[in-house]
C-alpha cells in the first residue's frame, strides 16, 4: 500500500503511484467529470499527470492524492495541495476531483476540509486557493463548504477561473 498522507471518518487519502493509471482513467475516460477540463485523457496522459504529482510530492512534499474508502477501499477520486500561479504569484490550491459514481456524498468536502487543516496544521501555510473553472458550480460550493470565500475571477488555463481563498489568521475552527 502507498504512504497514507491523511485519514477521515470515511476516507484515506494516499500518494498516487503509476499503478494507478486504471483507478484514474475512471475519472479521465468520463467526458462529464472532465467537463471543466480541456478534455479527456488516455492511459498515457494519467500517467504523465502520476508524474507530474510523483514530482510535486518530491519538490513540494504535497500534490494530489489518491482517495479511497476507508471501510472497503473503493477508490473514490483524487484530492490534494497543488502548487499553481495565480497572476503571477505562486500559491498552495486544494484541487479536487472525483468519479462520477461518487458525487453528492460530500467526499469532496471531507477530503479538501482535511487538506485544508494539513495546509495550515503541517505546512504552515498562511494562505490556501481554490480555483474551480467559473461555470463549475459544485466544485465552488465545495470551496465555501470549507470555508474559502470568492476573492476575484479571473482567467487562467485559458478559461474564466474563479479564485477561492481562506487565510490561517483568518480561520474559523470548523469541526472535522
Amino acid at each position: 500500500m502507498k504512504d497514507v498522507v491523511l485519514s477521515t471518518d470515511q476516507l484515506i487519502l494516499r500518494q498516487m503511484g503509476r499503478e494507478d493509471v486504471p483507478l484514474l482513467q475512471q475519472i479521465f475516460a468520463d467526458p462529464v467529470a472532465m467537463k471543466y477540463y480541456p478534455s479527456t485523457k488516455d492511459n498515457q496522459e494519467t500517467l504523465e499527470w502520476i508524474e507530474w504529482n510523483l514530482r510535486n510530492y518530491e519538490e513540494c512534499g504535497v500534490g494530489l492524492w489518491i482517495v479511497e474508502n476507508r471501510i472497503n477501499g473503493d477508490f473514490l477520486g483524487q484530492c490534494g495541495i497543488v502548487p499553481q500561479i495565480v497572476e503571477g504569484v505562486r500559491e498552495m490550491e486544494i484541487g479536487y476531483l472525483f468519479a462520477r459514481r461518487v458525487w453528492g456524498n460530500g467526499y469532496a468536502t471531507e477530503a479538501a476540509t482535511a487538506c485544508k487543516y494539513y495546509g495550515f496544521e503541517q505546512m504552515k501555510l498562511r494562505k490556501i486557493v481554490s480555483l474551480p473553472d467559473a461555470n463549475n458550480h459544485p466544485s465552488a460550493r465545495v470551496a465555501e463548504r470549507i470555508g474559502m470565500t470568492l476573492e476575484k475571477q479571473i482567467v487562467k488555463w485559458n478559461k474564466d477561473v474563479l479564485v477561492y481563498s481562506v487565510y490561517a489568521d483568518t480561520e474559523e475552527v470548523v469541526e472535522r
